[in-house]
């Protein structure tokens, strides 16, 4: 791991092996340490770098609210100071919302994007309104709320078959910081509508869908992909694909990876 000053604040991230830049971006309350089954399949012909996003991992918090233009402007300034001019980018979660900031700030930078259980919708009403309840149940309860909201981002029959993963995650979000969590939460309540990159973009885009993904709403991932040239693959889990469909998801990677070359 190597640490780099942005703005006065630590950022942490990895960069293993050498060719095309591959971008991993992790989700909400994942750090880096998501990607350790990944990257060394990943990194066996291309250049993998992680992120520890604002407020996350070994990242500092940078303010109140970390929009995913805050985080986006954070990662151009890592890829810049690793002389990266361009980038396969793969975003789980909250860390697509982030490669689709990215993507608008800086189109000619991305080579490929994959959203791995993840949106360009913004936040409807009700989802505000959980965002909001979130932010006041961090303040009260923060470990609490932790334990409990990562094993129900698994599909039902999984919460049992991944428990030692689970108990993992769990370890690994519990170092997240409350400020770092709640600017997340703010920031991905104010996101903005990006379905227009899927017809303006000029690179291959990836959307992976998994088919009782409890934190998305499945039917809208399909709807937004209508009259687009968008790829889609499926899975039949949860919102962890990375975790309930391993080893599958390494060759939907790589062989996304190596069309975008």
């Amino acid at each position: 791991m190597s640490t780099l000053l942005y703005k006065n604040l630590k950022v942490n991230y990895t960069s293993t092996g050498k060719g095309p830049a591959v971008v991993l971006l992790h989700g909400f309350l994942e750090n880096i340490s998501m990607w350790k089954e990944l990257v060394p399949q990943l990194s066996q012909n291309n250049r993998v770098i992680c992120i520890d996003l604002l407020g996350h991992g070994k990242t500092e918090s940078l303010g109140y609210i970390h929009t995913m233009e805050d985080q986006a402007e954070m990662v151009k300034f890592v890829l810049d100071q690793l002389n990266v001019n361009q980038g396969i980018f793969i975003g789980h979660s909250m860390g697509a919302y982030v490669a689709l900031a990215f993507a608008e700030k800086y189109p000619k930078e991305i080579k490929g994007l994959v959203l791995l259980n993840s949106t360009a919708l913004p936040d409807e009403e009700d989802k505000k309104l959980n965002r909001e309840r979130s932010i006041q149940a961090i303040k009260q309860y923060p470990d609490t709320f932790v334990k409990l909201a990562i094993p129900n981002l698994f599909s039902e029959e999984n919460k049992t078959r991944f428990k030692p993963e689970i108990e993992v995650l769990t370890k690994e979000a519990l170092k997240t910081p409350q400020q770092g969590i709640i600017a997340a939460l703010e920031g991905m309540k104010i996101r903005k509508d990006r379905t227009f990159i899927y017809n303006s973009a000029d690179y291959p885009i990836l959307m992976i869908i998994s088919k009782k993904d409890p934190a998305l709403d499945v039917a809208s991932l399909y709807k937004q992909l209508e009259d687009t040239q968008v790829m889609l693959y499926e899975f039949p889990n949860g919102h962890m694909s990375y975790i309930e469909n391993y080893p599958e998801i390494v060759d939907v990677l790589n062989n996304f990876i190596v069309s975008c070359i």
